[in-house]
């Protein structure tokens, strides 16, 4: 019967996945009485191998596991990179990401030594009403330890739905006993917008790290408290904002571009294009803009970029994107699963297909260890400049990130600087416990260092005098930014860590280029509007 049970599924699955294809494709996709006779021998094959395996198998078997980790997305697998199944939890974490939000304590955790650290509550949370503090152990969870746990594990169990309650014992260093926390589980916003704020005076930075339901509502907010329209200039940074929904990518280009300008197209293999133009246009946001993307910028970031820069509106700053072309469907299956399927390909407005070729390459190469391959077409700016198609956003200013240097891996490998009680590392716990008080303004000084050193000597953390004065100002912004971590959350020490980031630093001196760039589009999309009109004679 279970067997039967799994079979049925896999005949649902199979069944979705047709009618997504017939309301796509439409009368091009029909199945013939042959179609469904080989359907049905498939099916039936199927469920006689795992009614064989659940009964004959040397040991008894998950068949959940076997059906959702193994046959459909087997199935998947063949077609393209991105075409997924998702299991429940897989399932119910897509959608809390498409929402924008979920029902938890939130706080960022994170595993260390087998247990799993509070990094930082979120600003007005339950977790940080409650009193909860960046550095607490995660004992235990409605009495259940934690130990051995993984981080999403533990994010588990601290979810649940609004209002309800849920009892968090913690460690906390200076405390010989645990403390015991009743924490009423809320609405909690995943915010796409980590960062807004003036970098410089005049210049506005944005980070945007996804793509959900309330993106475009986010973005538009950020722009208001920058007053926008007033700028010298804006820095987006897309770098590792793997994408997500089609719609909110759309709102977010329309910010910048002018009304009526395209922002992306798509089409199947037998379905009509369907283009997409900025409905309402950027409302007075025109000064110069600048895009920082990188390898993990993909799919909808790379749609806001292409169309930025196929349209002459900003420069890009950065590193290839990843190179995903591919739009999927999602749709809910039984049990509470779901299907992503691959139903079209988008281009930018020039007409590039970004998508990367992944034929005769492993998923893990393709997805981990991807080497930028050469260009597959070149097309044309609104200004005329080149651009190049078939493996992700080429951008126009190549820059890398720094990286770190031996010694500063040593002391990273070791935890020197992170805000966790035991282990070999936690100078910043170790710092605050002899400083508690640390407002904005703290800089590390020559007292700091001092402290730092004696650190060091007692944890038996070996260095050079000469390596610490070639990495001080990199020591001084790590102690800095845990520290603001730790009294302040992660995006004050977020804003910390960008003080030495070249890429952003490169962005900055590209503004005045993207100035020009900008104008001098304007100029001659309006000279080539001039001569399409007809004249009299």
């Amino acid at each position: 019967m279970q067997g039967e049970r799994r079979g049925a599924l896999l005949v649902i699955g199979v069944l979705v996945v047709s009618a997504i294809l017939g309301g796509i494709y439409g009368p091009s996709v029909r199945a013939t009485s042959n179609d469904v006779n080989t359907l049905q021998d498939s099916v039936r094959s199927f469920t006689h191998v795992l009614s064989i395996v659940q009964k004959d198998y040397a040991i008894p078997i998950d068949t959940d596991h076997a059906l959702y980790s193994g046959a459909i997305p087997g199935m998947l697998r063949v077609l393209d990179p991105h075409s997924s199944f998702f299991d429940p939890r897989a399932y119910a974490n897509l959608r809390e990401d498409q929402r924008g939000r979920y029902y938890g304590v939130g706080m960022t955790i994170v595993p260390r030594d087998n247990y799993t650290y509070v990094l930082s509550p979120f600003p007005g949370a339950p977790a940080f009403r409650a009193g909860i503090r960046p550095g607490d152990v995660i004992a235990a969870v409605e009495g259940k330890s934690t130990q051995g746990l993984s981080s999403s594990e533990v994010a588990d169990m601290l979810k649940g739905p609004k209002g309800t309650v849920v009892h968090v014992t913690m460690k906390r260093v200076g405390y010989a006993e645990n403390l015991n926390f009743t924490v009423t589980r809320d609405e909690i916003p995943k915010h796409s917008v980590d960062l807004d704020f003036d970098v410089k005076p005049g210049i506005g930075y944005i980070k945007l790290s996804g793509f959900n339901e309330t993106t475009d509502t986010e973005m538009a907010a950020a722009l208001k408290s920058l007053d926008a329209t007033k700028l010298d200039g804006i820095v987006l940074d897309l770098r590792g904002n793997p994408g997500g929904l089609l719609n909110e990518a759309v709102a977010v280009s329309n910010m910048f571009l002018d009304k009526g300008q395209i922002i992306v197209s798509h089409h199947g293999r037998a379905s009509a294009e369907r283009t997409y133009p900025a409905s309402t246009g950027n409302r007075g946001v025109t000064c110069p803009l600048v895009v920082i993307v990188n390898g993990g910028s993909a799919s909808a970031s790379e749609i806001v970029t292409g169309a930025i820069q196929d349209h002459d509106r900003g420069m890009v700053v950065g590193e290839q994107s990843f190179g995903k072309g591919l739009v999927q469907t999602v749709s809910g299956l039984s049990e509470n699963t779901g299907l992503a399927l691959t139903t079209a390909r988008y281009y930018t407005p020039s007409g590039r297909l970004i998508q990367r070729d992944y034929k005769d390459i492993s998923l893990y190469d393709y997805l981990y260890n991807h080497k930028n391959p050469p260009p597959t077409e070149v097309k044309l700016t609104d200004s005329g400049r080149q651009v190049t198609g078939g493996g992700g956003i080429t951008p126009d200013v190549l820059v890398a990130p720094a990286k770190y240097n031996p010694f500063q891996e040593s002391l990273l490998r070791r935890e020197v600087f992170f805000a966790y009680p035991g282990g070999v590392g936690g100078f910043t716990t170790y710092f605050l416990g002899t400083r508690p008080e640390i407002t904005k303004d703290f800089v590390v000084n020559e007292s700091v260092m001092k402290t730092f050193h004696a650190y060091l000597d007692k944890e038996k953390i070996p260095y050079t005098e000469n390596e610490i004065d070639e990495n001080l100002g990199w020591i001084k912004r790590e102690i800095r930014k845990e520290a603001f971590i730790s009294i302040f959350g992660l995006t004050e020490g977020a804003k910390v860590e960008l003080e030495d980031d070249v890429q952003l630093q490169k962005a900055i001196e590209t503004l005045p280029q993207a100035r020009a760039l900008y104008e001098n589009a304007r100029k001659i999309v309006a000279q080539r509007g001039m001569d399409n009109v007809p004249q009299r004679q």
